[in-house]
């Protein structure tokens, strides 16, 4: 598979990596067996980028990451984690000593001396303006805790704000045809400064990938039914904002846009990986069938211009009015 450079750390990604928010919790309940089956058959598929975060099973997915990598030494992939949503979300608690002990807790969970990257996990908006923060984070750079470091971010405005920190070497974002604010500005920003993009939520909790009906019924312990308007957490991270059931109707219009040949989620992933800029992008699997249909849409030709015309058009039609003006 294809990898793009992170340029500002000199760190490699496959263009289609792994999220494992799904191994993790919040998505319905995936045995170890059955995530150990998801990582082989992505990292088999070309996939060289895992993404976790320490609060996904409150550590249970970076232990999976690292009990999968300890029996394949052979294997090349850079790990990213993520820090700082295991606390009260104030911006006090964005100190260099919390950072040590969180990093600390994430190199015992993944067995490593040295975290690849490092993002801070959608922080208060405050975090993002803070001398102080960004200095912590290159002090862990110099005691050798992590290669890089970088950000996860709920808004376009958080993300210009950094990506002018000088050593930001990624800004992960939702990126999606149900959610293209970022292409206006964030996306050439990132590029101009060197910065890599990760997209993330890119099938937007998998309406686009156009199986869900409107009387669909998730687990309770799955976010599409706790977070649905944002009881736990950022509202965008379900669905990308988008109202259920408009965006059931919508994704079933999505869906009979793909060109013969794709399925409905490898035509968003497809999409994704055509927008100039992205570095990676990070749909999650339950199954290793989904993984392996996923990378596999790094190997699609490029969606032609009359598709994406359209997909503008949908977006501009049924969504843009329903999360522009929040993200």
């Amino acid at each position: 598979m294809d990898e793009r450079e992170f340029r500002r750390s000199g760190q490699h990604a496959s263009v289609i990596g792994l999220g494992t928010w799904q191994l993790g919790a919040d998505w319905g309940d995936v045995d170890a067996k059955d995530a150990e089956a998801v990582l082989e058959a992505a990292a088999e598929s070309g996939v060289t980028f895992f993404d976790t975060a320490d609060v996904y099973g409150d550590g249970r997915s970076e232990e999976t990451i690292a009990t999968f990598l300890s029996t394949r030494p052979d294997l090349h992939v850079l790990i990213a984690t993520k820090m700082g949503r295991r606390v009260e979300q104030i911006p006090e608690n964005y100190v260099l000593d919390n950072f040590r002990a969180w990093n600390d807790r994430s190199r015992r969970n993944l067995g490593v001396d040295r975290v690849d990257l490092v993002q801070l996990h959608c922080p208060p908006t405050r975090v993002y303006s803070s001398d102080e923060v960004f200095d912590a984070l290159d002090t862990l750079v110099a005691e050798e805790r992590i290669a890089a470091y970088g950000v996860s971010v709920e808004t376009c405005a958080q993300a210009l704000t950094a990506i002018a920190r000088p050593h930001v070497a990624s800004v992960q974002i939702i990126l999606n045809p149900f959610r293209m604010k970022p292409l206006r500005e964030v996306l050439p920003a990132a590029r101009e400064a060197g910065v890599g993009i990760i997209a993330r939520v890119p099938l937007a909790s998998g309406l686009l990938a156009g199986k869900y009906m409107k009387n669909t019924v998730f687990a309770a312990d799955d976010h599409r039914t706790f977070n649905r308007h944002g009881e736990a957490f950022d509202q965008g991270e379900t669905f990308s904002g988008v109202d259920y059931a408009s965006g059931v109707e919508a994704a079933a219009e999505f869906a009979a846009l793909a060109p013969e040949g794709y399925t409905p989620a490898q035509t968003a992933l497809r999409w994704i990986v055509q927008q100039p800029g992205v570095t990676t992008v990070i749909p999650g699997a339950r199954s290793p069938e989904q993984a392996r249909a996923n990378a596999a849409a790094a190997k699609l030709p490029p969606l032609p211009e009359e598709t994406l015309a359209a997909i503008d058009e949908l977006y501009e039609r049924r969504i843009k009015d329903q999360v522009e003006n929040r993200w």
